[in-house]
């Protein structure tokens, strides 16, 4: 019996009682499905809920009677071993062996498509993340941006949802001139502009600006004025810089559907037309030569110059108009995740998206990462070879491995700030958790070669009533909330719970393997019985959903380690 069977004759237990009078409760607040959960103590049973608690109130009578009244109507249903009222009306259940060990057969039955459902189906939803401007490597802060957002994606697009990954390229603006500006003079030997940029990768970029345009027939760049130069080096450097970007996140397991660059907004006249939008809207209004916004009408500290009064746009002037590009694009929900220092830009942001009449929140959605510290030999690590301050996607996955650097930056909520050991993650131990996991699910391809070598196969019997050891309950109880951490994961933008989770079913599985009298594979001696079939279906189920978790995160699931 899934959650969902039992949540479904809960409240069928609830309209029998309505009909036949024994609870005055109104027709329509018997609810569709009763939210059911795994008890903190294994011994209150496999489920409980606090529905009695919920709707006594409007039954005219006490928690604890309409508990017992439901009680003694769900005890009678198939799969139900026992049903015990506990505290004040709290509703503790325990299913029969047979019942709870079917769902071995339900996860391998489903394959892959367990965990999935439906309960964002029907939205489309804009997921912006990294979006690291084009002027070097993606750091640290970013990699963690693209983990948790690949991982997110995944999540929704499991839960119903529509998703397009979408990479903001900020290819206009100072930073790009700057960026622009140290290529030429790295390129002719000058000491880098104090406010460019350094690091190996600048020399790298400009030595590769040069081949091309010779390569294309150009000529040197180096030996053209000063402004034409630099156009040069802008143009072919951001685009081999990107070049890279994009490469690096492929290698890491990330592509986007967009890439939208930020120039567009501007050459398009989405800008003017954003502003003439909040204009008819009363939302703007004129000061001192500047356009301004009203934001302060929707909870934002000050009102927002949008243009200036020597008519050129001021930097939200872009972002209002690429939230409108995006709604106008279709897209129910836009999602943006942001490093931690864009605190200030949650109020403003919100207040853009109230002022064209959406509703901030759920039109649009910010979420703000906190930082990622690496240790090395109980050291901090701050700098890059490469980029020489700032630690990129590629140390981080030359010292660890993609597997472990996507698993290690998703496991975290992005509110924490997170310290990542990379002696620990290197480890083949139980202390490095990408490994634990992993590690479970080889031993679970293991125990399935072992038996094939021993003619053990699940097609020649299964008896779910065979489940009955308390590690066997244990694992069960874990498999059966894999599709409710994954409808979790998605309403909360939480992909971190779904690490979380295969975490503790690789434990249980762990505990239940080493246990001597569960075994899956009979003794020399011994027949190959339904007994050994039967803890093979729950091997296969352990092993199917720690492939589909680690697949929602965009790790490898190893069938050999």
């Amino acid at each position: 019996m899934t959650p969902d069977e039992l949540s479904q004759a809960l409240s069928t237990a609830l309209a029998s009682a309505v009909a036949d009078g024994a609870l005055a409760l109104p027709a329509d607040a018997v609810p569709a499905s009763v939210h059911v959960e795994r008890p903190r103590q294994r011994e209150h049973g496999d489920w409980a809920t606090n529905v009695a608690l919920q709707l006594a109130k409007k039954a005219g009578t006490s928690p604890r009677a309409l508990a017992e009244e439901l009680a003694s109507r769900l005890g009678a249903t198939p799969g139900v071993r026992a049903v015990e009222v506990a505290g004040p009306g709290f509703l503790n259940i325990t299913l029969d062996a047979a019942a709870a060990g079917e769902l071995a057969r339900t996860v391998v039955e489903a394959g892959g498509a367990y965990g999935r459902g439906d309960s964002e189906a029907g939205k489309r939803v804009n997921l912006e993340f990294v979006s690291a401007n084009p002027t070097g490597p993606i750091h640290i802060g970013g990699v963690r941006w693209a983990a948790v957002g690949d991982s997110l994606a995944r999540v929704l697009e499991a839960s119903g949802a529509e998703v397009a990954r979408e990479y903001y390229f900020n290819d206009h603006g100072a930073q790009i001139d700057r960026f622009a500006r140290s290529l030429l003079a790295r390129a002719r030997g000058e000491a880098a502009p104090e406010d460019g940029y350094g690091g190996q990768y600048i020399s790298e970029i400009a030595d590769a600006v040069i081949a091309d345009a010779v390569a294309a027939g150009e000529p040197d760049p180096r030996e053209l004025p000063d402004a034409e130069a630099q156009e040069v080096f802008r143009a072919r450097g951001v685009d081999r810089m990107f070049g890279e970007i994009k490469a690096s996140l492929h290698d890491f397991g990330v592509d986007f559907d967009v890439y939208f660059h930020e120039d567009s907004l501007h050459e398009s006249g989405a800008v003017d037309r954003a502003v003439a939008r909040l204009r008819d809207a009363g939302r703007m209004f004129d000061k001192d030569g500047a356009t301004w916004l009203r934001t302060t009408e929707f909870g934002d500290d000050k009102d927002r110059v949008v243009l200036k009064s020597d008519g050129e746009a001021a930097y939200i002037a872009g972002d209002i108009a690429y939230y409108l590009d995006k709604r106008e694009r279709g897209f129910d929900e836009v999602i943006i995740m942001l490093g931690a220092d864009h605190h200030g830009y949650v109020g403003r942001m919100m207040a853009v998206c109230a002022a064209f009449g959406d509703t901030p929140g759920t039109n649009l959605q910010l979420l703000i990462g906190q930082m990622v510290n690496l240790v090395k030999d109980g050291q901090p690590v701050r700098m890059s070879k490469r980029a020489g301050t700032v630690v990129t996607l590629e140390d981080l996955v030359d010292a660890v491995g993609v597997d472990a650097a996507r698993y290690s930056l998703a496991r975290s909520s992005v509110d924490s700030t997170i310290d990542l050991d990379l002696d620990l993650l290197t480890r083949a131990t139980n202390e490095n958790p990408v490994y634990y996991v992993q590690y479970a699910h080889s031993r679970t391809c293991a125990v399935d070669r072992n038996a094939a070598d021993r003619d053990v196969s699940r097609a020649d019997g299964f008896d779910p009533a065979l489940l009955d050891h308390a590690t066997e309950a244990a694992l069960l109880g874990r498999l059966t909330e894999f599709p409710r951490i994954v409808a979790q994961a998605a309403e909360l933008r939480e992909p971190h719970r779904v690490a979380r989770y295969l975490e503790a079913l690789a434990g249980d599985y762990h505990t239940w393997y080493q246990q001597k009298d569960r075994r899956v594979l009979p003794y020399p001696d011994e027949p190959v019985e339904d007994l050994h079939r039967t803890r093979l279906w729950l091997n296969d189920a352990v092993r199917q959903v720690l492939a589909n978790g680690l697949g929602l995160l965009g790790v490898t699931a190893p069938e050999r380690m």
